[in-house]
């Protein structure tokens, strides 16, 4: 199978909005309630985001295909936490779960560390739900940590993760 990274322009909404849409319902269907899923699953609100995003310029977005199809999306900016200035913040990375081990999200991160890098970061965190333990395996394999430092999210708990580049 052949994969390529590039960035989101205007037009990519509606893949963005399926990819997380997709993925959310299969990696959080034990962590959040069916009505809360539903809820933030809503395709059209989450094309309605990303054009938006697209449209003001706002953060960094990437989409993976694999053998010309989209399967992972990516997102980053300046993180929005205010202890942690100069840190770059990874928003969001999701796949479509039929390519789920197959080391696309590993290509994914890969790049979106090249890029925060070069637009001159050398701190990155994300938050990642407590219990999703597939994801936080995942961010510690790629070199993250846990800050300690966690927030209340939707009906559960996140934690934070940072890494030095």
């Amino acid at each position: 199978m052949c994969s390529f990274i590039r960035r989101a322009v205007p037009g990519d909404e509606a893949a963005l909005a399926f990819i997380q849409t997709e993925s959310w319902k299969a990696a959080f269907h034990q962590i959040l309630s069916p009505e809360l899923l539903k809820k933030l699953t809503n395709i059209e609100q989450g094309e309605e985001m990303y054009r938006r995003l697209l449209q003001e310029h706002r953060g960094n977005g990437y989409i993976l295909s694999v053998d010309n199809k989209p399967h992972c999306i990516a997102w980053w900016d300046s993180a929005r936490e205010q202890d942690m200035p100069g840190y770059a913040e990874i928003i969001c990375i999701h796949s479509l779960p039929g390519n789920w081990h197959r080391g696309y999200g590993s290509q994914m991160m890969d790049r979106l560390l090249a890029d925060i890098a070069c637009a001159g970061y050398s701190d990155v965190m994300l938050w990642v739900f407590a219990d999703n333990e597939r994801a936080r395996r995942f961010y510690e394999a790629m070199g993250f940590r846990e800050t300690g430092k966690t927030q209340p999210a939707y009906e559960t708990l996140e934690i934070c993760y940072e890494r030095r580049l």
